[in-house]
């Protein structure tokens, strides 16, 4: 049975839905109209970044007004050169929070004086390597050696300050203290290739020792028992 629908209620299919979307791929819901500061939802965070160039050299001056107030205390503080944790990252090296007490103790320096002369100290770090230890016992000995104590009093000079001459002609140093070490890549030769290291077969030996460490056990317990049956 079919019932007439009036007039007034009859649909028809807008064209721009129908032609929207061919075959079975997702529907475009692109919002295009966001405004940049506010919205009838709240503001909006489209932050923008117009003033880098100024930020830029604003930070740069700062730096530059900070060195000339500490001047000649450096600005940055001496750190200890530490290898990083987890096994996928032990392999490099990078800044640690501070010099351990060993290191301090090693260089004979002690953790209160460090700290008047830029030195950072961490005292809950432990060495577990001889090689950090003399690393790091090495990078203080080095800023030691370089380090211009200024007596406090005038020309008043106490234990540990430097001579009133080396005082005079001392400079502040220029840049950020050393904060890595050099690497240096041990140098190497190449072998010559001969025939017999062409007819080895590298694959088919790792198979054979992975297969003799498989069954070591194995062969070890029947060798064991044919030695029994032949002494019975």
């Amino acid at each position: 049975r079919q019932e007439k629908v009036p007039a007034s209620h009859t649909c028809y299919a807008s064209p721009k839905v129908s032609d929207m979307v061919k075959h079975n791929k997702i529907i475009p819901n692109a919002h295009f109209h966001k405004k940049w500061q506010t919205s009838s939802r709240g503001p909006l965070h489209l932050v923008t970044w117009l003033d880098q160039p100024g930020k830029k050299k604003s930070r740069r001056l700062k730096r530059a007004s900070k060195a000339a107030a500490f001047a000649p205390k450096p600005v940055s503080r001496l750190y200890p050169v530490v290898q990083c944790p987890t096994q996928k990252h032990c392999s490099k090296t990078r800044l640690g929070r501070g010099f351990s007490l060993a290191e301090l103790k090693a260089a004979k320096i002690t953790p209160q004086f460090a700290k008047t002369v830029g030195i950072a100290v961490d005292h809950r770090r432990i060495n577990k390597s001889a090689d950090s230890l003399l690393l790091n016992v090495q990078r203080l000995e080095s800023y030691k050696a370089k380090l211009v104590v200024f007596p406090k009093k005038g020309n008043k000079a106490k234990a540990g300050d430097t001579a009133e001459s080396a005082v005079r002609s001392a400079a502040t140093q220029s840049g950020k203290i050393p904060v890595m070490p050099a690497k240096t890549i041990p140098a190497f030769e190449f072998a010559p290739v001969d025939d017999k290291m062409k007819q080895a077969n590298a694959y088919q030996e790792i198979r054979h020792i992975r297969n003799s460490m498989r069954l070591e056990g194995v062969r070890a317990k029947l060798k064991k028992e044919r030695d029994a049956d032949k002494k019975n």
